[in-house]
């Protein structure tokens, strides 16, 4: 460790020796990470002492629990801004909106009681909050899918270094839309001919994110309301005067990164070719021969070539 302590700072002032320093780090960080967790896992266990199981279990699960909600969490946050500043921005000001009009909404009008966990929490904050989250998702979907700065994802290459600009994908162009003919008839009625709707696809992932910041997200704060009556404190921290400390404020975020990273995976990752090409030219001459002569059989097959 002290060898690349002091190899770090050498690496740094030469930019060609600093690629070739860092590269295998980057390409092989995930093997990496899972040797450390080994060595400590493996650490953990050499160091049992009888009379001291319970506690360190205790502490063992403490520590995954810890993991699995801050550090993964923030890995799949990180993803979300990579793929696109909108899906980090909007997700996170989903959650504080949904968060901010359901206390507006239940301080006003709140009488029903939601949930035990969270007595102040009531159904009329619940469902105004929600469609409140609804209307803003729309409106700021609106405001920021004008810009490509934060509709593109974030690239890098060697060339051009980090680029925010691209050729923008579908979701993020107008579409044309055919009413169904039951709506075209509502609005016939009030005198509005209205035959093909002219929407940006984007607004209908933006109401599914806001559904479920409005149902779902909640619950986070709901978790972490029952897990500090378990441990009988009021608030994570004190570093915000009258909030808590930050877990405090981001509470409900704890299942909004991971809905979006793993929905924009399923529903709209698109194929990236850099990241195909920086494959193929890992491979071995051989292999990446044998690859294109399968890609030119397959699009032969398609009648694109």
């Amino acid at each position: 460790m002290i060898i690349l302590w002091l190899l770090v700072p050498l690496a740094c002032n030469n930019g060609k020796l600093q690629d070739q320093f860092m590269q295998p780090f980057a390409t092989y960080h995930r093997f990496i990470s899972l040797c450390m967790y080994l060595a400590g896992f493996l650490g953990f266990v050499l160091s049992l002492v009888k009379k001291h199981y319970l506690r360190q279990f205790t502490l063992f699960g403490y520590t995954h629990v810890t993991l699995l909600l801050i550090v993964t969490q923030s890995h799949f946050i990180i993803n979300n801004i990579f793929n696109g500043l909108i899906w980090f921005l909007l997700s996170t000001t989903l959650v504080i909106c949904n968060d901010i009009w359901a206390y507006i909404f239940g301080f006003f009008f709140g009488k029903t009681p939601l949930i035990k966990l969270s007595p102040k929490k009531t159904w009329e904050g619940f469902i105004g909050g929600g469609f409140a989250t609804i209307i803003y998702g729309i409106l700021c979907a609106y405001a920021l899918i004008r810009f490509d700065f934060f509709v593109c994802p974030i690239s890098y290459s060697e060339s051009q270094g980090i680029s925010m600009q691209c050729e923008r994908s579908h979701v993020f162009q107008v579409a044309h839309y055919n009413v169904p003919a039951t709506v075209k008839s509502l609005f016939a009625l009030v005198g509005v001919e209205l035959t093909i709707l002219k929407l940006y696809p984007f607004i209908f992932h933006t109401i599914m994110m806001a559904c479920f910041a409005s149902l779902i997200g909640p619950f986070g704060g709901f978790f972490a309301s029952g897990f500090k009556r378990a441990f009988k404190i009021k608030d994570f921290g004190d570093s915000i005067p009258g909030h808590g400390g930050l877990m405090d404020r981001f509470d409900c975020q704890l299942l909004m990164g991971t809905f979006v990273y793993v929905y924009y995976i399923t529903f709209l990752s698109p194929a990236n070719p850099e990241r195909l090409l920086k494959m193929v030219l890992q491979m071995k001459q051989e292999e990446q021969l044998e690859f294109f002569s399968l890609l030119q059989t397959a699009l032969k097959g398609q009648g694109q070539l």
